[in-house]
């Protein structure tokens, strides 16, 4: 991701929490203004969580609610966090902790959520994970799905003859473990783009025939891709989840997006994914009608 941040992300806001006896609460330095800013990556999807967050905060009761413009990598919403410009964050449970914990084995969600909680640095909370999840799938066109590639492992034995498509990084974090794990070496690997319109017309016009995309990609069913079983976990869990700053949040306000997250499945994510980006709605609309009809909002 493009590590560039907003200049407005320079100044440290004060921030402060009014609730007692909670991990999250306690007033920030520099303050007690009460404003949470809730930032995002360079990715629609993190917009547009930002977006629904800030609304439920607000239908909570929070009277000063901020949202930044996309600040850029991890690293950059990691630092913001710290010096607290920023409260929270959208996130996903496996980079995350990845970024914590570069040597986890974790791939499951509970597993990977139970360490992420553990590995969480002093200063940094995360609240409840959703069951939504936007995670790597290898996706194949309908003919290879049905001459018998179905899995992961079914995948393995047939690597040889194929080409794969997928983001730059693929060799460097993948290659290996697909090997190790599946017996799977590619006949060719190209460099297409992250899940988007290159991957996908490559997939279509068969110069790939493995794509990278993700789950939440209206594409896989619009083309009639089949997503492979990763029937040896070799993906980690991507579930989505709020990663804060702590002292930034009130109890009442922690409470609201734990009940958030507990009704955002992928299937929802898909489709608010869908009216975003496809449709261009207003992401403001987008997220209180969202809210309203998951009993989130009045």
């Amino acid at each position: 991701m493009r590590n560039k941040v907003m200049t407005a992300l320079l100044a440290v806001v004060a921030l402060a929490a009014t609730a007692c006896g909670n991990p999250l609460a306690g007033g920030a330095e520099g303050g007690s203004t009460g404003e949470i800013v809730i930032g995002s990556s360079d990715v629609g999807e993190s917009s547009l969580l930002a977006e629904i967050y800030a609304g439920a905060l607000r239908n909570a009761g929070a009277e000063k609610v901020t949202v930044r413009p996309p600040v850029g990598g991890r690293e950059v919403v990691v630092k913001a966090l710290q010096d607290k410009s920023l409260s929270l964050v959208p996130d996903y449970s496996g980079n995350l902790l990845r970024y914590f914990d570069k040597t986890t084995q974790a791939t499951r969600p509970a597993d990977v959520y139970r360490e992420l909680r553990a590995k969480i640095p002093q200063g940094f909370a995360v609240l409840d994970q959703a069951p939504a999840e936007d995670k790597d799938l290898l996706v194949v066109r309908k003919e290879l799905a049905d001459s018998g590639v179905r899995t992961f492992s079914d995948l393995g034995k047939r690597c040889g003859e194929l080409t794969f498509g997928g983001p730059g990084q693929w060799t460097e974090r993948w290659k290996a473990k697909i090997k190790q794990l599946y017996g799977c070496e590619f006949k060719a690997i190209t460099t297409t783009d992250t899940g988007g319109p290159v991957t996908v017309a490559a997939l279509k016009s068969g110069d790939i025939q493995v794509a990278d995309l993700f789950s939440t990609s209206s594409t896989i069913a619009a083309n009639g891709f089949v997503p492979l079983v990763d029937d040896k976990q070799m993906f980690p869990a991507q579930n989505i989840v709020p990663l804060v700053a702590k002292g930034t949040l009130s109890d009442r306000e922690v409470q609201a997006l734990n009940r958030l997250s507990a009704v955002l499945d992928t299937a929802k994510l898909t489709e608010l994914n869908v009216q975003y980006s496809e449709e261009k709605r207003n992401p403001l609309d987008i997220a209180d009608e969202f809210l309203k009809q998951n009993g989130l909002a009045t």
